[in-house]
């Protein structure tokens, strides 16, 4: 048995994405609480002095690389709902027993998981648009792509790491979500990490997506409270070891 099985990786890939776009309501689901976030954030402080704002970027400057950063976050994260629903119906047991190796199995569902919530990240980023968000250059989007990337990766692991250790949706439904907003509320998202009290920042150092946003609105908005360097490298970092966590836990699951 390989390892790592490209056909095998490449079958639940295209089974994730088709998926998602045959589902409308998951779709505009996905950016709905983002969009509104954005909408109200962006135009209800705009004007207001907030403390830490970079000099010369406006609130909604700020704010749209901090949402795109939440909805890889959210998207990424309920990935792993798609292995709940599929060890529902029968099919997780069907693939845990077919000869595929389980890494192979992890590698693919976290290139599906990364790929929705990349087209969810995009969506958002161009609703932006009308709303009065500029890119500082367009030659820094493959940039942003890297970002968007490893930040899907990083999360799909996470959320494949803690789906193998649940075995019903409802559960893992308020664990994700007791992660998620945590992780949202201390990477800068929506205000300045500078504004927070000292011990905060130390968590918010800990928190992959710190890195996830601020890398965003380097390559973006041209504003960054680290170098790209360190942000790139945190992330690559963390990518590896949630994928690492996610395909060791994931191995420990049994065929019921």
């Amino acid at each position: 048995m390989n390892l790592f099985d490209p056909l095998s990786i490449y079958a639940l890939w295209l089974r994730d994405v088709k998926r998602f776009l045959r589902t409308p309501s998951r779709i505009v689901g996905s950016v709905a609480m983002p969009l509104l976030f954005l909408v109200f954030l962006a135009f209800g402080f705009s004007g207001v002095a907030i403390p830490g704002l970079p000099e010369g970027v406006d609130y909604l400057q700020f704010l749209v690389p901090g949402m795109v950063g939440f909805t890889m976050l959210f998207g990424a994260s309920f990935a792993g709902l798609s292995i709940l629903s599929d060890q529902d119906v029968g099919f997780l047991k069907e693939i845990l027993v077919a000869p595929v190796s389980r890494t192979s199995i992890v590698l693919g569902r976290i290139a599906g998981g990364s790929t929705t919530a990349l087209v969810q990240a995009i969506l958002i980023l161009l609703l932006s648009i009308p709303l009065g968000f500029r890119v500082v250059s367009l030659l820094s989007l493959p940039l942003a792509l890297v970002f968007l990337l490893l930040i899907a990766v990083t999360f799909v692991g996470l959320g494949v790491a803690l789906a193998s250790q649940f075995s019903d949706s409802e559960g893992f439904g308020l664990v994700v979500q007791f992660v998620i907003f945590p992780l949202f509320f201390l990477s800068g998202a929506i205000y300045p990490i500078s504004s927070f009290p000292t011990p905060v920042q130390f968590l918010a150092l800990v928190n992959p997506l710190t890195y996830g946003v601020d890398g965003l609105r380097a390559v973006l908005v041209g504003a960054s409270e680290y170098p790209l360097a360190l942000d790139f490298g945190a992330l690559l970092v963390s990518s590896a070891v949630t994928v690492g966590v996610g395909t060791y836990l994931f191995e420990r699951v049994e065929a019921v």
